[in-house]
């Protein structure tokens, strides 16, 4: 198993310390992965397990690599920001009480760039078949503001990544070397979007598809 140096974890609290944020969830999976994951931020229940996917949209994706015989265990899990990024909202309780809450939210994108040394060194050392990006930002992490998984779910892009240009600044560069992504949708996009869930059946299918062709012999 994959683990990231405990200096760069003390280095990711520390940059992320005065958000809105809590808890913190390392990446978890093998350095020679078939499958990459790379998800947007934890939820309330990976910041309270500390382990990435799990709960409902957990359950959802473990279904996905079932369907192209890939269990969590042969997948690296991760995302652009590993402490979950909170609200707090009003909640009317069925007695009537008013009682506040948190609630999940995307990252900023200052927090994207707190934590990007941490994905930064995933992608540089772990060496998977093909990267699978689940929704918008970690897409756009790796690619760029003006991709979108609307437009490029479900295809092969060989193409660099973006990373964090130093530590000091809050820009990116192009990486000299290019990788596989294939884009889809965050598995809990079928909660929110029943429809979603063809898309999706469908592009894990293509994924099935690229692996087979690639460690075919």
């Amino acid at each position: 198993m994959f683990e990231l140096p405990d200096e760069l974890v003390k280095l990711g609290k520390k940059r992320i310390e005065g958000f809105p944020v809590e808890g913190f969830v390392k990446g978890r999976g093998p350095q020679t992965p078939t499958i990459m994951l790379i998800g947007e931020a934890p939820g309330e229940n990976e910041a309270v397990e500390g382990i990435p996917f799990i709960g409902r949209a957990g359950n959802e994706l473990a279904k996905s690599l079932a369907t192209i015989n890939l269990s969590r265990d042969e997948v690296y899990m991760t995302s652009a920001v590993r402490s979950r990024p909170y609200l707090w909202k009003e909640k009317k309780m069925r007695n009537g009480e008013i009682t506040k809450r948190k609630y999940n939210r995307p990252p900023t994108q200052q927090e994207i760039i707190a934590h990007a040394p941490l994905l930064d060194f995933e992608l540089k050392n772990i060496s998977p078949l093909v990267i699978v990006t689940l929704g918008n930002v970690g897409l756009q992490r790796l690619l760029g503001k003006e991709a979108t998984v609307s437009e490029m779910h479900g295809q092969i892009i060989k193409h660099p990544v973006q990373h964090l240009a130093s530590l000091k600044e809050s820009v990116y560069k192009w990486s000299t070397e290019e990788y596989i992504i294939m884009p889809t949708y965050h598995p809990a996009a079928v909660f929110y979007r029943p429809s979603n869930r063809d898309i999706l059946e469908k592009d894990w299918l293509n994924i099935g598809e690229y692996i087979k062709k690639s460690t075919a012999f």
